[in-house]
């Protein structure tokens, strides 16, 4: 009868773990793997890691950046998770409906981790650079146009910005479509300090650039 009672227990307390464990589990519902990209972020000769998934459970599909360093001992830790930087699949003020722009793609190329966005009339790319332990923003690029047909002509005006933001230049430039000289160039300096970290980037930040 003992016996009984203490494999009753064990069995119990086993299945009490394995529930906790699905719990768990089942908190992280980005489950499904979109981007992985290799290269050195850090610049000590080791290979580091970036990877951007997929929350399938939830309707908007969220998506998550999470940036993992090497280590000492050969391994890789997270040190960056984001959910906020990249759009969502079906934003909230879409109703349900498709954003329309692919997911955002992310290179690395000299230490630099560079993200490339689709956004309306064109796209932005952000390079964040690793210092003293967290990733900062130093430069964001954007074109843009205004066409409004839905198809570009002779009477398209392009934008592009270059946002340098460790010297705080900021150079916009217009160009029609075609041309060869640009319409019209403006240059100013805005200094932002200190300057932003890669978690605290959200997607909608474009409209600051």
């Amino acid at each position: 009868m003992k016996n009984s009672y203490l494999y009753f227990t064990f069995i119990l307390i086993l299945f009490q773990m394995n529930v906790s464990a699905q719990k768990v589990k089942n908190k992280d519902s980005y489950n499904y793997q979109i981007r992985e990209e290799h290269g050195d972020l850090n610049n000590d000769g080791k290979m580091d890691k970036i990877i951007v998934e997929m929350d399938t459970i939830n309707e908007t599909r969220p998506l998550r950046l999470q940036i993992f360093l090497s280590q000492p001992n050969g391994k890789l830790a997270l040190v960056v998770s984001s959910t906020q930087i990249i759009e969502p699949q079906y934003p909230i003020e879409n109703h349900g409906k498709f954003n329309g722009y692919q997911i955002s793609n992310f290179f690395i190329e000299k230490g630099i981790l560079t993200m490339w966005t689709e956004i309306k009339g064109g796209n932005i790319s952000y390079d964040f650079k690793y210092n003293k332990g967290n990733f900062e923003l130093i430069n964001v690029n954007k074109l843009i146009n205004n066409a409004t047909k839905g198809y570009i002509d002779e009477n398209t005006v392009f934008t592009e910005t270059k946002f340098n933001l460790i010297t705080g230049l900021k150079i916009e430039t217009d160009e029609v479509y075609g041309s060869k000289k640009p319409l019209d160039k403006r240059k100013k300096t805005v200094f932002i300090k200190p300057l932003p970290k890669i978690q605290d980037v959200k997607f909608s930040d474009k409209n600051l650039y």
